[in-house]
């Protein structure tokens, strides 16, 4: 019995590599394909691309064994935290930009960039509210 739940089977494994993926994969996308329309905050795109690039670099290296993933994984995951923290900055700092790029360059943010990192960013802080409400929920209620 204890063999049948000890370790993944590497379809699972695979599959769950693929479903954490998505994300990171979209802001590689994303910030690649809209790379220079954003003149308001030029840092946006950038901030996606290797926001994208540092969490999958994360993925592969949560799933090798030893010492070695831990130590790499908890370095890339502190400058995450601080990366994540930057991002905020730049993208609510412009809230709203102007999504007209004929009416002013200078206020210009491409609209499905800046929406993307501005709703992944909050979908960040939605998840960590509910982690914290369960988390509350099961100490108090059971």
């Amino acid at each position: 019995m204890s063999e049948r739940f000890g370790k993944p089977s590497l379809a699972v494994a695979v599959c769950a590599l693929v479903f954490t993926s998505a994300l990171p994969i979209a802001h590689l996308v994303i910030g690649a394909i809209y790379q220079s329309e954003c003149p308001k905050q030029r840092l946006i795109p950038i901030y996606l691309m290797v926001l994208g690039a540092t969490s999958l670099l994360l993925a592969v290296l949560s799933n090798l064994p030893g010492n070695v993933g831990k130590v790499c994984g908890s370095l890339i995951s502190l400058f995450c935290f601080c990366w994540f923290i930057a991002g905020n900055v730049w993208i609510y700092s412009i809230y709203e930009p102007n999504y007209n790029k004929t009416a002013s360059i200078d206020t210009y943010c491409n609209r499905t960039l800046y929406l993307f990192a501005f709703w992944t960013t909050n979908l960040n802080y939605i998840l960590l509210g509910l982690i914290i409400l369960c988390a509350c929920c099961s100490m108090f209620c059971f």
